[in-house]
């Protein structure tokens, strides 16, 4: 089955997932683009929508669903996002596409957080997707030195910053055994923003699909 399809059939199971009239929190990436569109034709059915990246804030008011201001809310039921790399345990690597701190936010929020991917995306330990790392512009090289102490190999995602302006580094060559204490240990790293793992927040519900159908995996 195409890759395309497959994002099609767990972004409608994902749908499946979303309750009537309660605000929901949307992430970023072309699989969520799929859930989008599959939200789109039922639009009158929930209250309004959390947005993790200027990208999707656009496709979701582009489809006519009101976009509304973390701030204002004081939680929501469920956030809906993909990941680059989810291991079984339904731990995540997630920035490919350099919105991973409104995410983190957003999926910290959430009551339930509903993550969607293609089985290509399902690991049994993380770290073949390179591990992206949001940091301050000053800190760039100072983080960097310190991840390669940690047995990384971080590259610096050029001509890409975050929408909140910063750059990336993608740390390649790390085999993740223990997320929750890699994702701790690089949090506490001076510059660092925000590390691409979601370990300690990991999703609640990894919706999963493959040539069969979509499988559900949850904690």
């Amino acid at each position: 089955m195409h890759q395309d399809e497959k994002k099609k059939r767990v972004a409608s199971a994902a749908l499946a997932e979303i309750k009537s009239d309660t605000v929901i929190g949307v992430g970023t990436g072309s699989t969520v683009n799929f859930f989008i569109e599959a939200l789109a034709a039922r639009k009158q059915r929930i209250a309004g929508a959390v947005s993790s990246s200027a990208a999707s804030t656009a496709r979701l008011r582009a489809a006519g669903i009101e976009v509304l201001d973390l701030n204002a809310v004081d939680g929501f039921d469920s956030y809906v996002d993909g990941a680059d790399e989810a291991d079984r345990r339904l731990c995540l690597i997630k920035g490919g596409g350099a919105a991973l701190t409104r995410e983190k936010i957003a999926a910290a929020v959430a009551r339930r957080f509903i993550c969607i991917v293609d089985d290509s995306k399902l690991v049994d330990v993380l770290g073949r997707f390179p591990l992206p790392v949001e940091v301050i512009p000053m800190a760039r090289g100072h983080v960097a030195r310190e991840l390669v102490k940690l047995g990384g190999e971080p590259v610096w995602r050029q001509g890409i910053t975050t929408d909140n302006g910063n750059p990336i580094l993608d740390v390649r060559g790390l085999t993740i055994g223990d997320p929750v204490a890699l994702e701790t240990e690089i949090n506490q790293i001076a510059g660092v923003v925000c590390v691409g793992l979601f370990a300690r927040r990991p999703a609640d519900v990894l919706l999963v699909a493959t040539d069969g159908g979509v499988e559900t995996l949850t904690r």
